[in-house]
Protein backbone atom coordinates (compact mmCIF):
# COMPACT_ATOMS: atom_id res chain seq x y z
CA UNK A 1 0.00 0.00 0.00
CA UNK A 2 0.97 3.68 -0.59
CA UNK A 3 1.76 5.81 2.01
CA UNK A 4 -1.79 8.00 0.73
CA UNK A 5 -3.58 4.84 0.94
CA UNK A 6 -2.27 4.05 4.58
CA UNK A 7 -2.88 7.72 5.44
CA UNK A 8 -6.87 7.71 3.94
CA UNK A 9 -7.59 4.04 6.20
CA UNK A 10 -6.02 5.46 8.89
CA UNK A 11 -8.05 8.79 9.04
CA UNK A 12 -11.25 6.26 8.36
CA UNK A 13 -10.66 4.00 11.19
CA UNK A 14 -10.06 6.93 13.48
CA UNK A 15 -13.49 9.12 11.91
CA UNK A 16 -15.00 5.40 12.44
CA UNK A 17 -13.86 4.67 15.93
CA UNK A 18 -15.01 8.48 17.47
CA UNK A 19 -18.16 7.88 15.33
CA UNK A 20 -18.95 4.55 17.57
CA UNK A 21 -17.93 6.21 21.01
CA UNK A 22 -20.25 9.53 20.05
CA UNK A 23 -23.18 6.61 19.66
CA UNK A 24 -22.24 4.76 22.67
CA UNK A 25 -21.95 7.88 25.22
CA UNK A 26 -25.61 9.13 23.66
CA UNK A 27 -26.93 5.77 24.20
CA UNK A 28 -25.16 5.83 27.88
CA UNK A 29 -26.97 9.21 28.12
CA UNK A 30 -30.38 8.09 27.17
CA UNK A 31 -30.39 5.15 29.04
CA UNK A 32 -29.92 7.36 32.42
CA UNK A 33 -32.65 9.65 31.37
CA UNK A 34 -34.91 7.08 30.73
CA UNK A 35 -33.86 5.37 34.18
CA UNK A 36 -34.29 8.32 36.36
CA UNK A 37 -37.60 9.29 34.36
CA UNK A 38 -38.84 6.16 35.69
CA UNK A 39 -38.04 6.67 38.97
CA UNK A 40 -39.66 10.12 39.18
CA UNK A 41 -37.69 13.64 39.09
CA UNK A 42 -37.75 13.40 43.05
CA UNK A 43 -35.42 10.74 43.18
CA UNK A 44 -31.92 11.68 43.64
CA UNK A 45 -29.24 10.81 41.58
CA UNK A 46 -26.85 9.63 43.89
CA UNK A 47 -29.79 7.47 45.00
CA UNK A 48 -30.13 5.98 41.35
CA UNK A 49 -26.10 6.09 40.26
CA UNK A 50 -24.25 5.17 43.62
CA UNK A 51 -20.80 4.46 41.34
CA UNK A 52 -21.53 7.39 39.13
CA UNK A 53 -19.31 10.50 40.82
CA UNK A 54 -20.15 13.04 38.61
CA UNK A 55 -23.86 13.79 37.38
CA UNK A 56 -24.26 15.18 33.96
CA UNK A 57 -24.36 18.85 33.63
CA UNK A 58 -27.46 19.03 31.50
CA UNK A 59 -29.27 16.60 33.07
CA UNK A 60 -32.76 18.16 34.81
CA UNK A 61 -35.32 16.73 36.72
CA UNK A 62 -39.16 17.38 36.68
CA UNK A 63 -41.01 20.03 34.43
CA UNK A 64 -38.44 21.61 32.44
CA UNK A 65 -39.52 25.00 30.09
CA UNK A 66 -38.53 25.01 26.88
CA UNK A 67 -35.52 27.98 25.91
Amino acid sequence: MSKINKLVVGVAAVAFAGYILSLTRQHRREKILRLSADEGYETAHDVLFPKKLRKARHLRYGPVLPH
